[in-house]
């Protein structure tokens, strides 16, 4: 991905013939909304969210299609004190758990959350986008003391959506002004480091949308004092002049030593660091600086004949109302052109009306043309208001015998490592029918019948779904392969009453 490929690809419009221009005009239109904020490892007691989201309290009607299909929240500096990282292998970080229980009103599921010791990014996408993800993986990369330790480095997680790689990166470079060499060189252990395992999309310059941002610890080029920046900012004229001295403009536009491939809207707002914590003054123990920032980049070289991307930064803010550490959030809201009703082969569930608790159920499904089983593919049990991935209440896997003991194995831990929100008991069956896999080949599909256990805890009269995961067995690599339609949980009685339930 050349700087200059990505400027035209971003930014200008070739002449076309007409022909491709009918073809791009079908392409679907897109919004992803971006966070970077260093929480100071504060929590987030008593604040709000919604402003940093751009939420609004009408979820429903015309306000719903204004908001993002992506959520990319990225936070530096999480509190990674020792208790809260053993509290963490019981339930969500809190900052994760407060956005996933405000966006799940909005209709978002918490896709993937990857965390490095203070570095936390979660991804949301809203529901009906869920069963297109594919190919989901995390990977960090530690640069603090020399690779050793993770107290700076990267977090990412990228995906494929309707066709499309997207990889989003969240940073936390090396501090101090003298220390810009520092962060040229992160940045390069970072990509060095940094490697997928999913086929055409191995390294983070291989997707078609890249998203960079974080605390990248930017400062000013120069050698004005403290109190000198602060007055300069004051004057708005002065403004465009310091911006031009930011060291990360510096490398990227001008000496390309890093960050060169990615665009961004030079910041329009103040400088983001350093504040008292609890207001909105400066602390001239450190120069004022733009060191929250949020980059873009969009891969040319596209798969799709005559069908061009595009991605527009349409804002780029900070929110100063938020004071509980040094440093002002930052957000930007893109569009990014997507390919229209891409489908990729998966898995077709047969209606299933009620689920008979305390009996084995058998779920029917049938593999489409191409479709590939993944060595480790399993089905989740969800009540249909899932707010994460994370959240099933039960799975079997499908080429297994049972559950199986070894952790490396365990979907909660390998695929999401988000922790569930509460304990769960043993998800280990015993099964009255050891043939509980059977296949049968019908034409050019494979009708598929797996018998979950009798003792599957559902409550009755709630509905539920199953979501079935195509695992790769690489590094967690998972893809959501189908969904099922909403079937209830019913209580055994002396003969099983059958009642079937209309789904949208």
């Amino acid at each position: 991905m050349s700087k200059t490929e990505t400027t035209t690809s971003a930014t200008t419009t070739p002449a076309t013939p007409k022909a491709e221009v009918s073809a791009r005009q079908h392409l679907e239109t897109y919004r992803v909304y971006v966070v970077t904020w260093n929480v100071g490892s504060r929590f987030p007691d008593n604040i709000s969210l919604r402003q940093l989201l751009g939420l609004h309290d009408d979820a429903s009607g015309d306000a719903a299609d204004y908001l993002p299909d992506i959520y990319a929240i990225g936070l530096q500096e999480v509190n990674a004190q020792p208790q809260q990282q053993v509290l963490g292998l019981f339930k969500e970080d809190p900052w994760t758990h407060k956005a996933k229980k405000l966006l799940r009103f909005y209709n978002y599921v918490a896709v993937k959350t990857e965390q490095m010791q203070g570095l936390l990014l979660t991804m949301f996408v809203r529901r009906p986008h869920v069963e297109h993800i594919k190919d989901m993986e995390a990977e960090f990369t530690r640069t603090g003391f020399g690779g050793i330790w993770g107290n700076k480095g990267a977090v990412s997680v990228r995906f494929t959506l309707y066709g499309c790689g997207l990889s989003f990166v969240v940073a936390h470079l090396a501090a101090h002004d003298h220390q810009l060499d520092e962060r040229i060189e992160d940045y390069k252990q970072i990509l060095e480091n940094h490697h997928y395992h999913v086929k055409r999309y191995r390294e983070i310059y291989d997707h078609d949308y890249v998203f960079w941002f974080g605390d990248l610890n930017f400062r000013l080029q120069g050698s004005d004092s403290s109190s000198e920046v602060r007055e300069a900012l004051r004057d708005e004229r002065l403004h465009d002049a310091l911006i031009q001295r930011d060291q990360l403009f510096e490398v990227r536009e001008k000496t390309q030593q890093a960050f060169q491939v990615l665009h961004e809207r030079l910041p329009a707002f103040p400088p983001t660091f350093k504040f008292k914590e609890g207001t909105s003054e400066y602390d001239l123990k450190r120069r004022p600086a733009w060191t929250d920032r949020i980059m873009y980049a969009v891969q040319p070289l596209n798969r799709q004949p005559g069908m061009q991307l595009a991605i527009e930064q349409c804002s780029y803010k900070s929110h100063p109302a938020y004071n509980i550490s040094d440093h002002k959030p930052v957000t930007s809201d893109f569009t990014i052109k997507l390919y229209p009703n891409y489908r990729t082969p998966g898995v077709v569930f047969t209606p299933l009306f009620a689920w008979q608790m305390g009996s084995e159920n058998t779920v029917e499904y049938r593999k489409q043309p191409e479709f590939e089983e993944g060595p480790n593919d399993w089905i989740a049990i969800y009540t249909t208001d899932y707010a994460s991935l994370a959240d099933y209440v039960a799975y079997e896997y499908v080429n297994q015998a049972e559950s199986p003991t070894s952790s490396d194995s365990n979907p909660e831990r390998d695929y999401f490592e988000t922790p569930a929100p509460t304990p769960r008991r043993s998800t280990r069956h015993q099964h009255r029918n050891r043939q509980r896999l059977r296949r049968q080949q019908e034409a050019n599909e494979e009708l598929v019948r797996l018998d979950f256990a009798d003792d599957i805890d559902l409550r009755h009269g709630e509905q539920y779904q199953l979501v079935y995961f195509r695992s790769t067995g690489l590094r967690g690599v998972t893809s959501v392969a189908g969904i099922s339609g909403i079937f209830v949980a019913e209580k055994r009685s002396g003969s099983p009453h059958r009642t079937e339930y209309h789904v949208d």
